[in-house]
């Protein structure tokens, strides 16, 4: 194969780099307890890139135990919080510094392109970092109105221990989204990263001991969600948990809690999000390029895809006509060439699965309107696939796919386009196209999730929370300020005072 000069380039930084292998545990990497390990493979090979230390419940008490004691003796807990403040800024900046390293290392870990764990891990990681950095001396409590015989103080306080359980699709942003408000709060982490994806977490937590932050206020455990994953689920122990993943996983974080000592659960889970195009949208360059994006991005390994699009008859053949050459036009294949637009499934069980729900719609009476048997060497590749005439009551229209797969449904009017989108058990994300604000309005009031993108398809920035209603997501938050709220405790302070007069 011959690699053009900027792909040659990211594949000598892959041929260099040094794999994390063990577990990080109270400041330093140690084998996982049993002495256990399990493979770690490139999504786009299909090869093993290295052995991973496969941590489990003796871990897991090993990093809880870390996590009490550096929670408790202050270090973190109760430093000024310029401190942390600092650290941080330091932990952005090595992010920075590093960014090209993470980079090649997150992309053959998960099979994304590089251009996107660039822009993630250049960009938006240390952002994160910086943004929550900045916010930790800024946090203010408040004083209640009280007559003059008492002083009524409501504190905020760090929770404690956190256990914050991340997805492969997004390794290193969702480690940031979690761990950056985690630490700022003062809180003490065990972060269990998804069994596909570890290495990035890994190297992370390298990097923030170089920050500066204190031996068990940040531990790793790669493992098994059977394993690792329960083990933080159902550790008494642990004050809170945050994780990102699967509706289905999400449910049994729930009932580990129940199980265990009650802690509190933040979820933010699956969706099937509609992309809503209303009579007066322009089908334009900007639209389409949205439109395919929002079915295709990361592969369709996104919580927020939108790949029920829901088209008003008279826009719907302009629509899939523009829909289909954009689609066409994506560059699938080794995902460390820079010109790569769509890479790997991260794995071949996941690969499989996506497929399994294209041969669905076929046998479902959907029309495929574009497919692509090619292939893109011995890798978990995956073409992405445009259905039209899908019905709401279809499978591939009810059920998360988390693939490349984009379905199109027509909708007589404005009014059944709305019905549509509605009928689902997820609330995560839509994305309503149309030239009038009150029509804009009118759907982002109505539509029960937490993110409605207008005229575009995106879920935010640093500064806006995101979760999900009904089956997406729990009343926590992730990013803006409110996802401070998942890792503080409300406490009001009540002192009696004596006349002096």
């Amino acid at each position: 194969m011959t690699l053009s000069p900027d792909a040659k380039r990211f594949h000598d930084v892959a041929g260099r780099l040094s794999l994390p292998s063990q577990a990080f545990i109270d400041g330093r990497f140690q084998a996982a307890h049993s002495g256990r390990t399990f493979e770690t493979l490139n999504p786009a090979t299909g090869n093993v890139i290295g052995l991973v230390a496969k941590a489990e419940a003796a871990d897991v008490d090993l990093a809880v135990t870390a996590a009490r004691r550096s929670f408790r003796d202050g270090s973190w807990s109760r430093c000024a919080p310029e401190h942390r403040k600092s650290v941080l800024l330091r932990l952005a900046q090595l992010v920075r510094d590093h960014a090209e390293e993470l980079a090649v290392l997150e992309s053959i870990d998960s099979g994304k392109t590089i251009t996107d764990c660039l822009a993630e891990i250049g960009e938006h990681v240390p952002t994160f970092f910086q943004w929550y950095g900045e916010l930790a001396d800024k946090s203010f409590g408040k004083v209640a109105p009280t007559g003059e015989d008492a002083l009524a103080l409501i504190l905020k306080e760090p929770v404690g221990v956190v256990g914050l359980v991340l997805p492969w699709n997004f390794p290193l942003l969702m480690a940031a989204w979690k761990l950056a408000p985690a630490l700022a709060c003062g809180c003490s982490t065990v972060v269990k990263p998804a069994e596909q994806t570890p290495l990035s977490a890994l190297r992370l937590a390298e990097l923030a001991m170089e920050a500066g932050l204190p031996a068990g206020v940040l531990n790793v455990v790669p493992g098994f969600g059977e394993t690792a994953g329960q083990a933080i689920g159902r550790h008494r122990d642990i004050d809170v948990v945050s994780f990102t993943g699967s509706t289905e996983v999400g449910a049994l974080f729930l009932r580990y809690a129940s199980e265990s000592n009650l802690k509190p659960v933040g979820l933010e889970m699956g969706g099937k999000s509609p992309l809503v195009v209303l009579d007066d949208a322009e089908i334009d360059d900007h639209l389409i390029s949205n439109a395919v994006s929002a079915a295709c991005w990361n592969g369709g390994q996104n919580c927020s895809a939108n790949m029920r699009q829901i088209v008003h008859a008279k826009q719907k053949e302009a629509f899939l006509q523009k829909v289909v050459e954009g689609v066409t036009a994506l560059k699938v294949g080794d995902p460390l060439d820079p010109e790569t637009q769509m890479g790997a499934m991260v794995t071949h069980e996941h690969m499989e699965r996506v497929a399994s729900y294209v041969d669905k719609g076929r046998r479902e009476g959907a029309r495929v309107a574009y497919a692509n048997d090619g292939k893109h060497g011995q890798g978990f590749f995956l073409n992405p696939t445009v259905f039209d005439g899908v019905t709401p009551d279809m499978a591939i229209a009810r059920e998360e796919i988390f693939g490349p797969v984009l379905g199109v449904i027509e909708a007589a009017d404005n009014a059944e386009a709305l019905d549509i989108a509605l009928d689902t058990p997820y609330g995560l994300h839509a994305s309503v196209f149309t030239r009038d604000m009150d029509k804009a309005m009118h759907f982002a009031r109505r539509l029960p999730c937490g993110t409605v993108s207008i005229n575009c398809f995106s879920e935010g920035d640093v500064k806006t929370p995101f979760g999900g209603y009904k089956q997406s997501g729990s009343l926590a938050r992730d990013n803006g300020v409110e996802a401070m709220d998942q890792y503080v405790q409300t406490k009001t302070v009540w002192f009696h005072l004596k006349p002096t007069g």
